[in-house]
């Protein structure tokens, strides 16, 4: 199958590295409003170079790969239902929930497969704790854990239009949450505080938070983010069952050192980037896309659900600008 890719920046470069070696995909169109970078990328993979998307959905492509800036996925998405090939995006659909109920709205009415990057749905040890609980090992549920610690903030620039640890970081740990527990989250109480770099403050966003996830049957979420630890990039999911409990990134390359004598785990070396952390979940995610191309499932992870994820990352905002449980009934009834 030919993949078209749309934005050729750190993590466009690195699925153009993952689609070329997949034995289906047997070309790559790419494109990047910076022509070096669509370029290179030609010259590294063996990949068709075009001047803009319109030309890459012009050459015949059996589906596309959107890893453009945030501000262009709604359009990007558009387009490729448009021309009736199935898409992969990176999250977010589009910066504002308004938006991403028109995208939503038109990919139903399309019937076009859109499939949207939360990675750790295909995380080995994601998967296999919600196996656990599919399978009803863990008994009923009352607690479960996500946690996303990265190594170091991200630059002001990408601070100033993420739209805040919220919606950028821990809307990965919503995602996987409600995926792993099968659940809706109904209510979020959230707060957070800037321990590190002034600019996340003078951009109105914090640097660490925790959120409180109450679902619809009443097992509790618990959410924790920084963009300060040093010890490197701290990815786990914890379930807790009546019956048993278990854990997703428990490996030897844990950022956390043990405090009780004697014990060597972890031994490893630290993760310290989310693509060294997560690098066989983009294949199997990727995988999984170039399946929905060829028909044979649908998608894994629909626009449907990265806007539940989004609702909740909404909720957690408005939470800590309020000080104040948020219901996200409060939110759909505003919604247009």
């Amino acid at each position: 199958m030919r993949i078209g890719i749309l934005g050729l920046g750190r993590i466009g470069a690195f699925h153009a590295g993952t689609l070329a070696g997949l034995d289906v995909v047997e070309e790559l169109v790419v494109s990047d409003p910076v022509a070096a970078a669509a370029q290179a990328a030609g010259e590294k993979f063996g990949a068709t170079v075009a001047d803009s998307p319109e030309a890459v959905f012009a050459s015949g492509i059996d589906g596309v790969v959107i890893t453009a800036a945030t501000d262009a996925h709604p359009g990007l998405i558009l387009a490729a239902v448009e021309a009736g090939v199935p898409v992969f995006c990176e999250k977010p659909v589009a910066k504002t929930v308004e938006e991403s109920l028109t995208v939503l709205q038109a990919v139903r009415e399309s019937g076009i497969e859109a499939q949207i990057g939360f990675n750790r749905r295909f995380d080995a040890g994601c998967v296999a704790a919600r196996e656990a609980v599919l399978s009803g090992e863990l008994g009923a549920l009352h607690t479960v854990r996500s946690t996303t610690l990265d190594p170091a903030p991200p630059p002001a620039a990408y601070v100033a239009v993420s739209g805040g640890i919220f919606r950028d970081c821990a809307v990965h740990d919503f995602d996987v949450v409600r995926w792993v527990t099968g659940r809706e989250v109904v209510e979020v109480y959230a707060t957070g505080g800037n321990k590190g770099a002034d600019y996340i403050k003078e951009a109105g966003d914090v640097d660490t938070a925790s959120a409180l996830l109450t679902f619809d049957d009443g097992t509790i979420g618990v959410i924790s983010n920084t963009r300060h630890n040093a010890r490197g990039y701290d990815v786990r999911l914890e379930v807790h069952g009546m019956q048993d409990s278990i854990a997703a990134g428990l490996d030897t390359q844990l950022p956390l050192r043990s405090a009780e004598p004697g014990v060597t785990f972890p031994s490893g070396v630290p993760h310290t980037f989310f693509m060294d952390r997560f690098a066989p979940a983009y294949r199997a995610e990727l995988t999984a896309f170039t399946e929905v191309v060829a028909g044979t499932r649908t998608s894994p992870c629909t626009v449907a659900d990265a806007l539940e994820a989004s609702w909740i990352a909404e909720a957690a905002t408005l939470s800590v600008a309020e000080h104040r449980p948020v219901r996200l009934e409060e939110l759909r009834k505003e919604a247009p």
